[in-house]
């Protein structure tokens, strides 16, 4: 899930909408290659609503580099849970910043660079997280709850051994968020094509899961395929501003899905102060939009979130709640790991990136060496590289579930108008990101160059001529 970004090319619009740039009072203009916009209709329909003003988003990462132009009215201090030195202001990612990436997805001004965050008046808690092993997540889940935090996003998460892993403590970190009435989003995972593995935290119960859905309407091919994702959000050809500055247009993962879902969150919020983060979920999965074979589904659940639905807040208060229905379900079981209907008990390493637990039990003087099959749930703690573990967005794999009929190639699908909207029926019980090219970030979303972890440039085409910009 972190993953990432380089270069896309055509623009974006919800069906039956022929969409240029869009300027935006007192700055640049939204970039075509931000296709979602159009999909979303967020300049039409949503921010003359909301955008995202009084809520902040925790965003447990890299850290976030806050002396950005675009940023630096954003950010927050937040804490670097690895040794507490610094406040997260600095993004540490050893490539160009995919904290700081998925910051700019939720928030980012664009005043600067022409690069806007879905919910440019919300604010971000950055969350400097070293890995992902249950102390430091569910440190994370608590320290964003009591900073603030109104939605918590994980953009990243280790592969586990058994359907649903998640550790005690992290169980019980959820369950406080869940009493202070904070929504947790994290991805779905990226190796849906291969090991297709569980991934912790977006397994565990209360955590809203996202898959990625590609532009042409289709689950991007590595997102994960696992029960536990409930709804879905754009996650191929998005891009984000990198900690350099440099703003890279496409690139391909979970991470992005679930920072978006997280903005979506956080535009309800602002919309909607006083309401619950029970029903802020509640809201985005009874009313997305299904792709793909009809009905809910492994790679993008119930379907990919319409922020312009959700806003309109006229589903049941009875409407089914998948996320926290598993949440209330879920039993702790202390010291000795599992959480409840959760499958196999999970470790509690609490140290290292590798996590395992492979320490001896004596029972009658006997010592028995207990070995989680795959090393557990924490052998593994991806933070989505480029390839193998972090579902390297360039390799290929069969995909079984036909995505929705699209109405003209190269068409972005819509997530706006209102159809259907029946509730759901009741449900059943990394990171990576190149460094921009030699020089200056350039301001304008020129396409960097390639690199060894990057996408190769998206083809260029014939101009579709229902993508042509309005009239003046």
């Amino acid at each position: 899930m972190r993953r990432l970004i380089q270069t896309a090319t055509a623009a974006a619009a919800a069906a039956g909408l022929a969409l240029g740039p869009v300027t935006v009072a007192n700055a640049a203009p939204v970039s075509p290659d931000q296709w979602w916009f159009g999909s979303w209709a967020i300049q039409k329909d949503v921010w003359p609503q909301t955008k995202g003003g009084g809520v902040t988003v925790a965003v447990v990462d890299t850290g976030v580099n806050a002396s950005l132009p675009d940023m630096k009215p954003a950010v927050l201090p937040g804490v670097n849970l690895q040794d507490g030195s610094g406040d997260g202001r600095q993004d540490l990612d050893k490539n160009e910043g995919h904290g700081t990436a998925m910051a700019s997805l939720i928030a980012s001004r664009g005043t600067s660079s022409g690069f806007y965050g879905i919910a440019p008046e919300a604010k971000i808690l950055p969350i400097y997280a070293p890995n992902v092993s249950p102390t430091t997540v569910s440190k994370a889940i608590r320290y964003g709850v009591d900073h603030g935090a109104k939605v918590i996003n994980f953009s990243e998460g280790a592969s586990g051994s058994g359907q649903y892993n998640c550790p005690d403590d992290v169980i019980q970190a959820l369950k406080y968020a869940d009493t202070k009435n904070v929504v947790v989003v994290a991805s779905a995972g990226n190796e849906g094509d291969f090991a297709n593995s569980p991934d912790y935290p977006g397994s565990c119960p209360g955590v809203l899961a996202v898959g990625a859905l590609t532009r042409q309407g289709q689950p991007w091919e590595h997102t994960q395929r696992q029960d536990y994702v409930t709804v879905s959000a754009p996650g191929a050809d998005v891009g984000g501003i990198g900690k350099s500055g440099h703003v890279y247009t496409t690139g391909a993962g979970t991470s992005q899905a679930s920072a978006l879902t997280s903005g979506a969150a956080a535009l309800i919020r602002s919309k909607y102060p006083q309401m619950k983060a029970r029903r802020v979920v509640q809201l985005l999965t009874n009313t997305a939009k299904d792709f793909g074979k009809p009905g809910k589904d492994d790679e993008l659940g119930y379907g990919v979130i319409s922020i312009p639905r959700a806003l309109k807040n006229d589903v049941p208060q009875n409407a089914p709640n998948p996320v926290y229905a598993r949440l209330d379900k879920a039993v702790v079981k202390g010291s000795t790991g599992g959480g409840g209907n959760q499958g196999a008990p999970a470790t509690k390493n609490d140290s290292s990136d590798s996590g395992g637990s492979n320490g001896p039990l004596i029972i009658g003087g006997i010592v028995v060496v207990v070995v989680l099959v795959g090393a557990g749930l924490f052998i593994v703690m991806r933070r989505r590289k480029s390839s193998g573990a972090g579902g390297g967005p360039y390799a290929s794999g069969p995909f079984p579930n036909g995505p929705q009929p699209m109405g003209q190639p190269g068409t972005p699908p819509s997530f706006g108008g209102h159809t259907g909207g029946q509730p759901l029926p009741p449900q059943g019980g990394g990171q990576q990101f190149q460094g921009p090219p030699q020089g200056q970030p350039n301001p304008n979303l020129a396409p960097p160059q390639s690199g060894p972890n990057m996408a190769p440039p998206a083809p260029q085409g014939p101009p579709n001529p229902n993508l042509a910009p309005p009239p003046e």
